[in-house]
């Protein structure tokens, strides 16, 4: 068998990672939310109260974007935005009620698609592709 007979790793994990992704994009649309809201929501959960610089740096999206989705959240209720009493150039950023409730529904949504993924592979497999994909990401600077 030589190298050629399959696709490169990088090609074949670009084309994986990118029908997971779209996957879990509709599984998150059907449950009601989007990607850029539920790492938002997930973020903002993880901290009892967080400004809008540490999220960006979370969720990996320039400040510009973030505010962009964070309008559009504030908008429907799913958060509110005050200032630092301590530094009045700084938002803080907590979930309302109703972003509470889309949290758990966009939760038990990744929960399920998780579950979907993962049917059929045996943890300990899940687990040795869980250190090649760090091997990956090693062998390209991280």
């Amino acid at each position: 068998m030589t190298p050629f007979d399959r696709p490169p790793v990088g090609m074949n994990l670009a084309r994986t990672a990118k029908v997971v992704a779209q996957a879990f994009d509709a599984a998150l649309v059907e449950a009601g939310g989007t990607l850029p809201v539920w790492l938002t929501l997930l973020s903002v959960k993880s901290k009892e109260l967080a400004n809008q610089r540490e999220l960006a740096g979370m969720i990996g999206i320039q400040g510009a974007t973030l505010t962009h989705h964070l309008n559009s959240m504030e908008a429907q209720g799913l958060l509110t935005r005050r200032r630092d009493p301590d530094n009045r150039r700084v938002h803080q950023v907590a979930l309302t009620e109703a972003g509470e409730a889309m949290f758990e529904r966009l939760r038990m949504a990744a929960i399920a698609f998780d579950k979907r993924l993962r049917a059929g592979i045996a943890d300990e497999r899940l687990v040795e592709f869980a250190d090649v994909l760090a091997a990956l990401r090693g062998n390209v600077g991280d």
